[in-house]
C-alpha cells in the first residue's frame, strides 16, 4: 500500500504531533532510565564500598600505644595492590593527617573528599585518586578504647575512609546508556509507523466518504452508498439529504423553465399567424420582431437549462451513442444533397455533463457543418488528459481567418442564404464556458471550416 501524506492534510498534522509527542516521551523515559540505571549501579558500588568498609572495621584492634591496628582477616586484598582502585584511609579524628593510616595501594597519596553528603551514619563523598581516577568515597567515624592511658573509659576517635574508582560504574552506565538509544530509537521508529498506520486505517472511512462523492460526480451513483462509521454517518445522511435537495430544486426550476418557453412560444406562434395572412409594412415588422423574440427566447432558454443541468451532481454521458443519433438523424435531414456523416469517437469516452447540453453543443457543429457542406462531414472525439476534444469538419467553401474570428468571437452571421436563426455557435459557445470548455474555428484539411470543442472529459471506470 502506497502511503503518501499531504503537509497539510489532516493526517500529516496527526502524525506529526503523536510523533512529537512519542519522541518526547521517550526521551523523557530514556533520561529517566538511564538515571535510574546509573543510580542503581551506583547503590551496588556503594554496597561494595560498605561491605571493605565493614570488614576494615572488624579488622582493626587498639594497641598498645593508643593507635589501632589491622589483622589480616576481613581486608580485602586489594589494598596491597598500588593503584588497584581500591583504597582505604585511617585517621584519628584529634591527630590530624599526620596519624593516619593509608593503603599500599594509595602508595604515597592521600585522598581528600568533596562533595559530602550524609547518610545517617556513613558520608558519602567524592575524591581524586592516585592516579588521577574518579573515585567514589564512603566515610565512617569509629570509636576505640584508648589502651595508652590508665582510664579505661578513654576512646579515641578514627575515621575509616574507603574508596573506589568509577570507572566500572561509569562502563556499565556507558553500555546501559548505547543500547538504551538504540532500543528507543528502534522503538520511536516502529511507534511512528504504528502511528501512521492508524491514522491511514483511521482516516479509511473519509476517504470512502471522498470515493462517494466522486462517483456522485462522475455520475455512477446518484447518492451517496456504504456503511460508514457513528462519526461520519450524520454527515453521510446530510450529504444525502442535500443532493436529494439540490436535484429536486434543479428539477423544479427545468420544469418552470419549460412551461415559460411553451407559454411564451404559443402567443409567439399566433402572432406569426396573424401577420402572416397581413400584408403591409406593419406585417413585416411584426414578424421581424416574433422571429427576433424566438431567437432570443431559444438562446435564453437554452442558457438556463444548462446552467441548471451544470449545477446537479452525477451527471455524465456517453458520446458515442449521442454523436451516431446526432450523424443518423442529420443524415436524414439533408437527404437530398447526399452529405455524408463520418463520425468516431472511442466508446469508452465520457462527458462530464448532461446528454442534452452535449446533443445542443454537438448538434449545433454538426448541422452547421452539414449546411455548408458540399458532401462530406467528419466528426470525431478523441480523449487529451482531462479533457475531450471535439472536432466537426465539412468540406464546404470555410471561411477565411479574419472571418471565423468574428464569428467565433462574436456570433456574427456572415450569410443569410442559408436557412437558421444564426444563434448555433452562440449557444455553442455559452454552454461550453459553463462546463470551462471552449471552442475555436480553423481551416479544415478537407477544404471548409473546422470546428474544435473542448470540453471536460468523464473517465469511463
Amino acid at each position: 500500500m502506497a502511503i503518501t501524506i499531504r503537509l497539510n492534510s489532516l493526517a500529516a498534522r496527526l502524525i506529526a504531533a503523536a510523533a512529537v509527542w512519542t519522541m518526547l516521551a521517550l526521551a523523557v523515559g530514556g533520561f529517566v532510565l538511564s538515571n535510574a540505571f546509573r543510580q542503581a549501579a551506583l547503590n551496588n558500588f556503594d554496597a561494595a564500598l560498605k561491605t571493605d568498609m565493614d570488614g576494615l572495621i572488624a579488622a582493626a584492634q587498639p594497641d598498645d600505644s593508643g593507635g589501632v591496628v589491622l589483622q589480616d582477616r576481613f581486608v580485602n586484598r586489594e589494598f596491597d595492590r598500588v593503584y588497584s582502585g581500591l583504597y582505604y584511609q585511617i585517621k584519628p579524628l584529634a591527630a590530624g593527617e599526620s596519624g593516619a593510616q593509608i593503603s599500599r595501594s594509595l602508595f604515597d597519596r592521600s585522598l581528600t573528599p568533596t562533595g559530602e553528603a550524609k547518610d545517617g551514619m556513613l558520608t558519602h563523598a567524592y575524591a581524586q585518586g592516585p592516579d588521577n581516577q574518579r573515585l567514589r568515597v564512603l566515610e565512617q567515624r569509629v570509636e576505640f578504647p584508648n589502651t595508652a592511658t590508665p582510664d579505661q573509659n578513654d576512646t579515641e576517635v578514627y575515621t575509616f575512609l574507603v574508596a573506589g574508582d568509577l570507572s566500572q560504574v561509569e562502563a556499565e552506565s556507558r553500555a546501559f546508556n548505547g543500547t538504551l538509544i538504540w532500543s528507543f530509537v528502534l522503538l520511536g521508529l516502529g511507534l511512528v509507523v504504528a502511528i501512521l498506520l492508524q491514522v491511514r486505517i483511521g482516516l479509511l472511512p473519509l476517504r470512502r466518504l471522498k470515493d462517494a462523492l466522486h462517483r456522485i460526480r462522475d455520475g455512477r451513483a446518484s447518492r451517496l452508498e456504504g456503511e460508514f462509521p457513528a462519526e461520519i454517518a450524520p454527515l453521510a445522511a446530510e450529504l444525502n439529504s442535500l443532493i436529494e435537495h439540490s436535484s429536486e430544486i434543479v428539477g423544479r426550476a427545468r420544469t418552470h423553465v419549460s412551461n415559460l418557453a411553451h407559454f411564451l412560444k404559443t402567443p409567439l406562434s399566433v402572432l406569426a399567424s396573424e401577420a402572416e395572412a397581413e400584408r403591409g409594412p406593419l406585417a413585416d415588422q411584426v414578424k421581424k420582431q416574433v422571429e427576433v423574440m424566438r431567437r432570443q427566447v431559444d438562446h435564453y432558454l437554452t442558457r438556463a437549462r444548462a446552467a441548471g443541468s451544470v449545477s446537479v451532481l452525477g451527471n455524465r454521458t456517453q458520446m458515442t451513442p449521442v454523436l451516431n443519433d446526432l450523424a443518423r438523424v442529420l443524415t436524414r435531414i439533408h437527404a437530398a444533397r447526399d452529405i455524408v456523416i463520418d463520425a468516431e469517437c472511442p466508446a469508452d469516452l465520457y462527458f462530464r455533463g448532461e446528454r442534452q447540453d452535449l446533443e445542443e453543443m454537438a448538434g449545433n457543429l454538426m448541422d452547421n457543418a452539414c449546411k455548408w457542406a458540399r458532401r462530406r462531414v467528419r466528426v470525431r472525439a478523441v480523449p487529451d488528459g482531462t479533457q475531450l476534444i471535439l472536432t466537426v469538419e465539412d468540406d464546404g467553401p470555410g471561411l477565411s481567418a479574419d472571418d471565423r474570428q468574428r464569428v467565433g468571437e462574436r456570433g456574427e452571421r456572415l450569410d443569410e442564404s442559408v436557412p437558421g436563426s444564426g444563434l448555433g455557435l452562440a449557444i455553442v459557445r455559452d454552454i461550453s464556458k459553463l462546463y470551462a470548455g471552449f471552442f475555436t474555428l480553423e481551416a479544415s484539411d478537407l477544404g471548409g471550416l473546422k470546428t474544435r470543442l473542448v470540453l471536460p472529459l468523464m473517465p469511463a471506470s
